[in-house]
């Protein structure tokens, strides 16, 4: 999985991978939302899903890697699940894009890296898709690669990612992976001015509100005024977009992937991605000029799998209606933005290529703000 590093960094690599060691916004006694979180607060609490990793650290100038999510563990190409992508800002480079708009499902796994490693992704997802067996006669393969540019603390222009390290990520991916911060495509982002990375959340809806679960994964890479529950820790620590130095540009990119186990179908899962990108601006994002922001979003529910085969056949399909979405809609935009409060609570500080270096969110200090702010408060939850 890792290739070429040197023994000290071999030693130190599972420092960067251990979640059961990782504290969260909730291990400091932060319960942001109404809704309750799923046993994992993880994208892979939705049934099903699997999230893995490829972290290359190396000599300070090599920070990138490699996040892969599957819907499910079978041939995603023979069993096509629905989807939807909204764009927040289209500065970026999301491969595949249009066909899942188009026809409205997703039948690979989605990978999400740096910039300039979108190509090659693409080419080891299209090469993984082809010989899955089953896939022996396929021609085309619409694989859907997202990024954020780390730049300021990778050597980019390396091009360090290969398609090893997105097959692997895909061999590695499990249903209890949370791991956060540092890790994957996250590795050497920045957030807020602070360091970012991959974060993600979950929410389960009560009975009375259908049961079901929304799970959200983040790659954080861009700028705004940070709030946390209500908190504008941004200007409290008097850090903020056009700041200084580090926090002087507002550019970057926020990956998010949305995934649940509602019978949602393309429309509706459309719908779901936009409110998504409610949770960016709740958390402080402003969504600026140079930053790429999208939401894949998919569902997993059961009965509606599209068969690659599906010609002159009728599919027959449960859906939910549109007046049982805006539960999920609360659900997303929670898990959304506590998803990325996660993702820079996990970050350690980091220094990369040309001795940048980025500090990670000062979290006690947080906590202490917070905390204080939130004495008296009172915060029920959804039962």
């Amino acid at each position: 999985m890792y290739r070429n590093y040197n023994l000290l960094f071999l030693l130190l690599l599972p420092l960067f991978a251990m979640p059961q060691t990782q504290k969260r916004l909730r291990d400091y006694g932060i319960s942001p939302g109404v809704l309750p979180t799923g046993k994992l607060n993880s994208i892979t609490d939705v049934n099903g899903v699997k999230v893995g990793h490829t972290t290359l650290i190396k000599n300070d100038s090599v920070n990138t890697g490699v996040t892969a999510i599957l819907p499910h563990s079978g041939n995603i190409f023979q069993q096509k699940v629905p989807a939807a992508i909204y764009v927040g800002n289209g500065f970026g480079k999301l491969a595949g894009i249009t066909q899942v708009n188009e026809l409205g499902n997703l039948e690979t796994p989605i990978i999400l890296t740096n910039t300039l490693s979108v190509s090659t992704a693409m080419s080891a997802v299209i090469k993984y898709t082809l010989n899955q067996k089953g896939n022996e006669k396929v021609q085309s393969v619409n694989a859907v690669v997202g990024e954020t540019n780390d730049g300021y603390l990778n050597d980019i222009r390396g091009m360090h990612v290969t398609e090893k390290d997105v097959w692997n990520a895909i061999k590695n991916a499990t249903e209890n992976n949370i791991a956060e911060g540092n890790i994957g495509a996250g590795t050497g982002t920045v957030c807020f001015g602070f360091k970012g990375g991959i974060g993600t959340s979950s929410r389960m809806l009560p009975k009375s509100l259908g049961g079901y679960t929304v799970g959200v994964l983040v790659q954080t890479n861009f700028g705004g005024v940070l709030e946390i529950d209500g908190l504008p820790v941004g200007k409290l620590l008097n850090k903020f977009s056009f700041k200084d130095q580090i926090t002087k540009h507002a550019d970057g990119s926020c990956m998010v992937v949305v995934a649940t186990d509602a019978p949602l179908d393309h429309r509706n899962l459309y719908r779901l991605a936009k409110r998504a990108f409610l949770g960016i601006a709740k958390s402080g994002g402003i969504a600026s000029n140079g930053s790429g922001d999208y939401i894949i979003a998919f569902s997993t529910a059961t009965g509606l799998q599209v068969p690659y085969d599906d010609q002159h056949k009728l599919l027959e399909e449960e859906l939910l209606g549109n007046d049982g979405t805006s539960p999920l809609f609360l659900a997303a935009i929670e898990a959304t933005e506590e998803a990325i409060w996660n993702s820079l609570f996990a970050a350690q500080t980091m220094t990369g290529i040309n001795g940048h270096t980025v500090e990670s969110l000062p979290v006690e200090k947080v906590v202490e703000l917070w905390k204080k702010a939130n004495k008296n408060s009172v915060h029920p939850d959804i039962k």
